[in-house]
């Protein structure tokens, strides 16, 4: 089942899995804690969109600068030491300033090890196991977002409303991310151009003039779905308003995250087998679905459902989309094309929260749900109807 999964995707899946672990243990009390220390709905949709707008502008510049050094763990350990070292600043202050720059922290560090570790991984795999890599990776990294919220769930049972502790216990599963980072071994002799560093800013912000076709095409719709798909907080905040109790909260999160982490690795074979662009789309469709529920009025066995099929949306796209992308580049761009495209997703999240937050804000969380589920089944229909368009030709690593 697993005979395509090199050691160095294992070492960099068991990272994934225990920094998770350390960050998913706060991501759904975030939201508590915030409304513990006096700040609504729309300070967190604020927080969370200048946080990803900034791990946006670090992704595409730490992308494509590990590209230009040839060099990919050097960003893979910087990145995960930043993000680590600075979670639990957010729980020692009440300020909301030392509270959003701990949170661009965190984002920055993300920023600078997302393209370089998954250039590393595409790098491991080829054009017929890229599918399966990034979704066993995936699978790994939220069975650490199950065990993050479980551990969470068990530590608040006893400790209820002691989030500034638990912030501090979050360093333990970090540190041992970090350490296993000194495993990694980067092949050689994998890019075919001699390297060419460079700190421009212009020039690493630039992908997209150099970029492929098929690449620009498939982003300009990725770029559109950003901008209305705003931040798992705010699902939270959906159940919380109904009065789901803090326990079953955490719990739903839980359930989303067992989900994902169960599905991503077969939906990674089962895409390697058949089109990677049609398994993306079936996602896009699933979370249409999932957010027409969540503007229902909600009963607990319809927001599990909703949970469920957000869950199957991740699984169905996260690492998928990826893997499509990676098949558009060379070998000697493949971190910068990871790393634009997850920059404009970050920057596109900031507005998505703004426009999401807006709607909550003046017309309620149900119309808020409502609008986006139209919007995104629109996209969905329109790259149904372009979608020869969206097939990659593979290029050569």
């Amino acid at each position: 089942m697993f005979k395509n999964i090199t050691r160095t995707v294992w070492i960099i899946s068991i990272i994934s899995l225990l920094n998770d672990f350390s960050s998913e243990m706060l991501y759904p009390i975030i939201p508590l804690y915030l409304k513990q220390i006096g700040y609504g709905s729309l300070i967190i949709g604020i927080l969370e969109g200048i946080a990803e707008c900034t791990a946006g502008f670090s992704k595409m510049y730490m992308g494509s600068l590990s590209d230009k050094f040839q060099k990919r763990l050097p960003f893979i350990q910087m990145g995960y030491a930043l993000s680590i070292l600075s979670r639990p600043l957010i729980g020692i202050s009440n300020y909301i300033a030392l509270i959003f720059s701990a949170r661009a922290f965190d984002r920055i560090g993300k920023g600078i090890r997302t393209g370089a570790r998954d250039a590393l991984l595409a790098e491991e795999a080829t054009s017929s196991t890229n599918a399966q890599v990034f979704g066993l990776h995936r699978s790994m990294d939220t069975l650490g977002a199950v065990l993050g919220p479980l551990t969470a769930l068990l530590f608040l049972y006893f400790n209820p409303e002691k989030y500034k502790l638990l912030f501090l216990i979050s360093l333990i599963p970090g540190i041992f991310s970090m350490v296993f980072t000194l495993f990694i071994k980067e092949k050689k002799g994998i890019f075919l151009v001699p390297p060419k560093p460079t700190f421009s800013l212009s020039e690493n912000f630039s992908f997209y003039k150099k970029a492929p076709k098929p690449y620009l095409t498939i982003l300009l719709f990725l770029i559109i779905f950003s901008l209305v798909n705003s931040s798992d907080l705010f699902l939270l905040l959906r159940a919380k308003e109904i009065g789901i109790s803090e326990t079953k909260l955490i719990g739903l999160y839980i359930l989303f995250n067992l989900v994902y982490a169960t599905f991503s690795f077969p939906i990674g074979k089962l895409a390697d087998r058949y089109r990677k662009i049609n398994i993306f789309l079936i996602g896009l469709f699933i979370y249409a679905i999932a957010y027409f529920l969540f503007s229902k009025n909600l009963n607990y066995a319809t927001i599990i459902i909703s949970f469920i099929l957000y869950g199957l949306f991740y699984a169905f796209t996260n690492g998928i989309i990826k893997a499509i992308l990676v098949e558009t580049v060379p070998s000697e761009s493949k971190g910068a094309a990871i790393g634009f495209y997850e920059g404009v997703n970050s920057i596109g999240l900031l507005f998505a929260n703004l426009i999401t937050g807006f709607l909550w804000y003046q017309w309620g969380a149900q119309t808020a749900f409502m609008t986006i589920s139209i919007i995104v089944f629109a996209i969905a229909i329109l790259m149904t109807i372009n979608i020869k368009k969206l097939q990659p030709n593979k290029a050569k690593a």
